[in-house]
């Protein structure tokens, strides 16, 4: 990704309540996020270590040590960006945040700088509601969710409004294909959403580098998971994703 495709992040998403994630497995799980986070570090990318789940504030205490350690380990590299809750499900904005503030500041008494990440209700598509009762302190983003098959000018009208009412964005998670990670790909609303991005200095990360068999995958099943892929090996959707990434600087 850093060399062929000129990316400068990558997103460690670590399943939180699903079954093998977390909770089931501790050590195993922190040891696959480490390996990612300390590959970017070497290679000069940024790095969301991404508490992946839908039912966080059901896991606080979970979280709050297990940030607790990643700020301890990887507080001094401003390149790791934590994320606290990846998408709340269709819950109030009150419940997320009051799980979201007691991680933020277990984060902040270790690291005091490095960017936090907090989903927003509806899959993270709420950014207007969290950003009338923003969480305290500094250098927080929170996050918009996208797939285009499925998200157009309206879900965009929503972030706009977040953004007028001062807070920051991030789109950690975006698909060129329907929700369920599946479809064809939709170039025109993935433009559309690019060129948002683009002119409001919004950072993204697309959904995934995987070779499962589902449209919103960027590689064929089978394919080398060392890199060096060459066209063939990339799905519709990664051939869309790696003209974006490869020539972002340029858009």
């Amino acid at each position: 990704l850093k060399t062929d495709w000129n990316s400068n992040l990558v997103r460690a998403a670590m399943g939180v309540e699903d079954s093998g994630g977390y909770l089931d497995d501790p050590s195993a799980n922190k040891q696959r996020v480490q390996t990612i986070v300390d590959a970017a570090i070497a290679n000069d990318m940024y790095v969301i270590i991404d508490w992946h789940s839908h039912h966080a504030e059901m896991y606080q205490a979970q979280a709050i040590a297990f940030f607790q350690e990643m700020a301890t380990t990887y507080g001094n590299h401003p390149n790791v960006i934590y994320e606290i809750y990846n998408e709340p499900l269709q819950i109030p904005w009150s419940t997320v945040k009051n799980y979201a503030q007691p991680v933020v500041n277990a984060i902040r008494a270790i690291d005091p700088d490095n960017l936090i990440i907090c989903g927003t209700p509806t899959w993270s598509q709420d950014v207007d509601a969290a950003s009338n009762d923003p969480l305290s302190g500094s250098n927080i983003a929170y996050t918009i969710h996208f797939y285009a098959g499925s998200h157009d000018g309206s879900l965009r009208a929503k972030a706009q409004t977040a953004l007028d009412n001062g807070i920051a964005l991030f789109a950690k998670e975006w698909g060129n294909v329907n929700t369920d990670s599946d479809g064809a790909v939709n170039y025109g609303e993935t433009d559309a959403w690019m060129q948002f991005f683009k002119d409001k200095n919004i950072s993204h990360a697309n959904w995934s580098i995987v070779d499962k068999s589902e449209g919103a995958s960027v590689l064929y099943p089978g394919v080398s998971a060392t890199g060096g892929w060459s066209d063939s090996d990339l799905t519709a959707s990664g051939l869309k994703v790696k003209d974006i990434v490869s020539n972002w600087d340029d858009m």
